[in-house]
């Protein structure tokens, strides 16, 4: 009879010192690369749920502009508070500011209108504002397409002198093309979000957003 002897391997474990190594290592990980990828993940999850709130109102209050609301009166500032609730704003400050144009374009048309000649009419064949009104805090940013001389007495107006004659009530504009007698309404909103901003390498985030009617 023939006997098999099989011939066992001691089972070898890594000592106690090489256990604890790889459990040191494993923190390392986690601490310099998985924590961080975790918060960047959450603030940039976070500012995208912002960033669709900021265009919705930027687009509402646009929409609204183009249709007569006139929002340097205290009741439409209430409703566009309302729509904005959560990003902090008000009247004069805040952590953002809507800033609403009109522009258009100046022919020679409009030149006589205003009783001026096409010599002394200076912003002949321009963009000009008409109306610029801010709300928020201003200190932020100005518009993109310019800063109008406006009438703060007159509802932001920008009056009939300046936008004919005032070269510093002319717009950058170039997004559409506009003829005599049409306008176009801008709306822009820039909002910055501290409260999520307190990652450091992200730095101090903002966000901004741009509608034309």
């Amino acid at each position: 009879m023939i006997m098999r002897v099989r011939n066992r391997m001691p089972q070898i474990r890594p000592p106690a010192r090489e256990r604890g190594s790889a459990l040191i290592e494993f923190l390392l990980c986690m601490t310099l690369l998985i924590v961080p990828l975790l918060l960047g993940t959450t603030v940039l999850g976070l500012n995208l749920i912002r960033e669709i709130q900021v265009t919705e109102v930027c687009r509402d209050a646009t929409h609204m502009y183009s249709q007569g609301v006139d929002f340097t009166e205290t009741s439409y500032q209430t409703e566009l508070f309302k729509i904005a609730q959560g990003l902090n704003i008000s009247a004069s400050s805040g952590n953002g500011v809507i800033i609403l144009s009109t522009i258009t374009y100046i022919d020679s048309n409009a030149c006589t209108a205003g009783g001026y000649t096409s010599s002394n009419c200076t912003n002949l064949n321009q963009n000009v504002f008409t109306r610029q009104v801010v709300i928020g805090n201003s200190a932020l940013r100005a518009s993109a397409f310019g800063t109008p001389p406006v009438d703060s007495t007159n509802s932001d107006n920008v009056t009939q002198a300046n936008y004919l004659t005032n070269t510093a009530a002319r717009a950058s504009f170039s997004v559409i093309p506009l003829s005599a007698g049409q306008y176009a309404y801008v709306g822009e909103t820039y909002f910055t979000t501290p409260d999520l901003s307190w990652w450091g390498p992200l730095g101090t985030t903002g966000i901004s957003a741009r509608f034309v009617f």
